[in-house]
């Protein structure tokens, strides 16, 4: 899963423990997939808060239809990218960072049972103070709520350090 072999900066790596932590903490990424509209194909990224199930998948939420799913029905390959820990450092010219990118496949039309289970994780992620109030949500919204699973295929990480 992890690998970061075609990553150019090599004197940029990011371990496997960096993207690991960046998986579990970061707090959004940019789902970037391919665009159909009337046979002219490009490209189509999207901010998403996400949930990492601590194997190989990550989980989305998002309403039931829209042009997201219409793309991702049409291919469901994808890359993921989530950026963190930034700072410009402006006297220097550049920007101090961590990123992932995440490749793999979405899959949709998830079992009720494996739904519910992603948005306790994502209740757990973001709202972790309000989990019985959000336990009540979740069943209240949860039939105009979608859940999509991105399974990894390989994930790759690059860092800027700067000494300030």
């Amino acid at each position: 899963m992890f690998n970061n072999d075609d990553v150019r900066r090599q004197d940029r790596l990011l371990d496997k423990s960096g993207a690991i932590e960046l998986l579990y903490t970061g707090e959004y990424g940019v789902l970037s997939m391919v665009e159909h509209i009337d046979k002219e194909i490009g490209g189509y990224g999207i901010p998403l808060n996400y949930v990492w199930d601590g194997n190989d998948s990550i989980y989305f939420h998002c309403a039931p239809e829209g042009y997201k799913l219409d793309c991702l029905k049409k291919n469901p390959n994808v890359s993921f990218s989530i950026i963190d820990h930034t700072k410009v450092i402006s006297h220097k010219f550049t920007t101090a960072y961590e990123s992932i990118v995440v490749r793999g496949n979405i899959v949709m039309n998830l079992p009720e049972e494996e739904r519910r289970k992603a948005l306790i994780l994502v209740l757990d992620k973001y709202s972790p103070a309000d989990k019985e109030m959000g336990l009540k949500y979740i069943e209240k919204s949860f039939h105009r709520t979608n859940i999509i699973r991105l399974d990894i295929i390989e994930v790759s990480g690059k860092t800027k350090r700067i000494k300030e």
